[in-house]
């Protein structure tokens, strides 16, 4: 291999990063020969700027049991790698691959994704650093030898030639019966396959049912259920209540949202209200304040719905409705009312890993049930003068709650911090008015501060109020700001979603 040093300054677009660093320095470098990249434009259902599969095995095999070894992206020299950290992310975990390299000649990021599906920044250099710790990077990055590959072929042929007679005639005689299965049988196990798919309600009707049967209501679950509240309005409460959600389902866990707020804007948001018309209205005769007025009837499994094009995966809700309000007097009256959201949500702490609540802008019943429920409180913040004002009213509200979780033996509501949301991008304010904002959390409320931040962007209005035409009707479309992202390429809304991203790591960090 004849070494030679890589100059920046060689490239000046996209394509000379492509060609100048990847194809003729980097690749060759690590070990790497045309035989063994692959470059693409396009890889199922992602749309690439550039990407570069490395993979170990020969000739190139893109699939679930032979994944890319190493996924490379390059950016315009002008272009800030930060901007794209996410889309890197996504590809990851796509693709199932285990390094991800991001450059724009000037700088070089390399990224590892774990067992458990998260992606850390491993290794980061300048451009002009690339050439003096190369071997650093082939370090991580080197191909695995040719030889390794064939002599682990080699062992797998092997163990297959040499598998028992008994085991092959097993395996032949089992693909025999399945091909030679009754057209009718074929269609009922795809019946059978339908129906477990659909049958959230009663799979969760059955867990529920277990749970009380086996008088487990007092074990020790996993289960962590966070309130989202703040009792002024407008400071983000919904945005974060369902792109929070989206993230978490997105990461792996099994997420239920629950829409506390007689505005119903969660469940707009997840997509739960297509009708356009009071007829239509399929909400009203099974949401939250009929999980709520009896203990004897109406669980969590005949209330809770999938969500409608909002995210992929799709979160389960529990949706409100404008009705909300005019029930909230025949509550009050009802003491245990307070807290039959905690009793019902233990009863499906085997099936959620989390539980998200949105809760209205009020300090009344609606929103004292969830901080009785929630082990966790996130309050969304603008910081600005109103917002920062009605801290105190949060804390004397909490301060209450915590009394009646006493009385009913509960642990007090873990405050994870003040979340700063629907924060502006503008250098000067952050430079200037930010910092002032945020001390204030801490030096005159004496409250903790989220190390996230959820700025103000257009994609995350956008990705909420969207709508698609069913024939002559235009009907609500909201989508996650992930699914977003997947839809439209965008700078701004890539970033949005990078925030969530953050935000739901903390939120696993503070909880684990």
């Amino acid at each position: 291999m004849v070494a030679f040093n890589f100059d920046p300054q060689f490239c000046r677009n996209e394509s000379e990063v492509i060609s100048k660093l990847i194809v003729s320095y980097l690749l060759p470098q690590l070990g790497y020969s045309p035989d063994n990249w692959h470059q693409e434009v396009k890889v199922a259902d992602i749309r690439l700027d550039f990407l570069t599969l490395v993979t170990p095995v020969i000739p190139f095999i893109l699939d679930q049991i032979r994944p890319p070894n190493i996924v490379i992206e390059a950016k315009h020299p002008g272009q800030k790698l930060d901007r794209h950290n996410r889309k890197l992310r996504r590809y990851l975990s796509k693709l199932n691959a285990r390094y991800g390299l991001l450059t724009n000649g000037k700088e070089l990021k390399i990224y590892e994704r774990d067992a458990d599906g998260e992606v850390r920044l491993k290794f980061a250099c300048q451009g002009k650093e690339i050439a003096a710790k190369i071997n650093d990077i082939r370090a991580i990055l080197g191909k695995i030898s040719l030889s390794d590959i064939q002599q682990t072929v080699s062992s797998e042929a092997e163990q297959i030639c040499n598998s028992p007679e008994s085991d092959l005639k097993n395996r032949s005689t089992t693909a025999e019966q399945i091909s030679n299965s009754p057209p009718d049988q074929t269609v009922n196990v795809s019946s059978e396959t339908e129906q477990i798919s659909n049958s959230l309600a009663g799979d969760l009707q059955n867990r529920t049912t277990t749970a009380i049967a086996g008088n487990r209501m007092e074990e020790k679950s996993n289960m962590k259920v966070i309130a989202i509240y703040h009792n002024k309005g407008g400071v983000g409460k919904t945005t974060v209540s369902v792109n929070l959600a989206a993230s978490l389902s997105r990461k792996g866990k099994k997420v239920l949202l629950i829409d506390m707020d007689a505005q119903a804007n969660t469940t707009f948001a997840t997509g739960l209200i297509k009708f356009q018309f009071e007829e239509d209205d399929n909400i009203i005769q099974s949401y939250v304040f009929h999980l709520l007025e009896s203990g004897d009837f109406n669980f969590i499994p005949d209330i809770v719905r999938r969500s409608q094009g909002f995210n992929t995966p799709e979160i389960d809700v529990i949706p409100s409705h404008i009705n909300l309000i005019e029930h909230q007097d025949k509550l009050n009256k009802i003491a245990v009312s307070r807290s039959r959201l905690l009793v019902k949500l233990k009863q499906v702490r085997d099936y959620y890993d989390i539980v998200i609540i949105d809760t209205p802008p009020s300090r009344d019943l609606y929103a004292e049930i969830p901080l009785i429920a929630a082990d966790y409180l996130i309050i969304p913040s603008d910081l600005k003068p109103f917002a920062n004002q009605g801290l105190n009213n949060v804390k004397n509200f909490v301060k209450q709650v915590n009394e009646y979780r006493e009385a009913i033996a509960r642990d007090p509501l873990l405050l994870m911090g003040v979340l700063p949301s629907k924060i502006s991008t503008n250098s000067q304010f952050l430079k200037h008015t930010f910092p002032r904002q945020k001390s204030v959390i801490s030096d005159r409320h004496n409250l903790p501060l989220m190390e996230s931040i959820i700025y103000e962007r257009t994609p995350l209005s956008n990705c909420l109020s969207r709508t698609k035409n069913e024939g002559e009707i235009e009907i609500p479309d909201p989508k996650s700001i992930f699914d977003f992202c997947d839809l439209k390429s965008d700078t701004s809304a890539e970033q949005s979603a990078e925030d969530f991203e953050f935000l739901a790591a903390e939120v696993l960090n503070k909880i684990q």
